[in-house]
């Protein structure tokens, strides 16, 4: 079985200035994405030793940090893909009309969604989600690296608000950081993930 590797960015460090610094970017990526990826290969050897040894007296344990590593990795290898330096604007299409029957209008929805990326409590995210059962669209904080919309939901964009993506440059002014992101975002790549999402099924036809 392979690894989980860390994705390249697919745009130089430099790329998203001066929204989002060269140095922000590189440490956000290189070391604490990173970091994740290491954190949940090293779980899965434990996980696979505790099944060899049949030695499952640290289950619940390996099982947390196993979501968090891997919930880390998953939403930061999103985030890079939800960037671009061409980004920006807003959508169009099937997703804009989508935004603006589920949240009334774009502006309506960035200002929630900026709203949840720059209050949620501690460490954690702010999130579009699509959610198949119900067929609409959510925003959602995510704590730490795990949502609470319902295990169904399919994200579709997401804003890191944990202090190492943005204190560098940003300081405490958390919602300086949310304002910024905006100039950033790739509706190309959200709009792909939403019509891929949309073909989500989750009870028997």
């Amino acid at each position: 079985m392979k690894p989980y590797v860390l994705p390249d960015l697919g745009y130089d460090y430099s790329a998203l200035e001066p929204h989002y610094s060269a140095r922000m970017l590189e440490l956000h990526h290189d070391k604490h994405h990173k970091a994740y990826v290491d954190g949940v290969n090293a779980t899965l050897d434990k996980l696979t030793v505790a099944r060899e040894t049949d030695d499952l007296t640290t289950i619940v344990g390996l099982e947390k940090t196993l979501a968090f590593n891997l919930s880390g990795h998953v939403l930061h290898t999103m985030l890079w893909k939800n960037l671009s330096p061409d980004g920006g604007d807003r959508p169009t299409d099937d997703l804009a009309a989508a935004i603006d029957e589920h949240f009334g209008s774009f502006d309506a929805f960035r200002k929630q969604l900026s709203s949840s990326a720059a209050t949620v409590q501690g460490s954690g995210w702010g999130a579009l989600t699509w959610e198949p059962l119900g067929e609409r669209l959510f925003i959602e904080q995510i704590y730490d690296h795990q949502g609470n919309v319902g295990q169904g939901g399919a994200p579709l964009l997401v804003i890191d608000a944990w202090e190492h993506a943005y204190y560098l440059q940003y300081e405490n002014r958390r919602p300086d950081y949310v304002d910024a992101i905006w100039n950033v975002i790739d509706w190309t790549d959200v709009a792909a993930r939403f019509a891929l999402a949309r073909g989500l099924v989750l009870s028997p036809r």
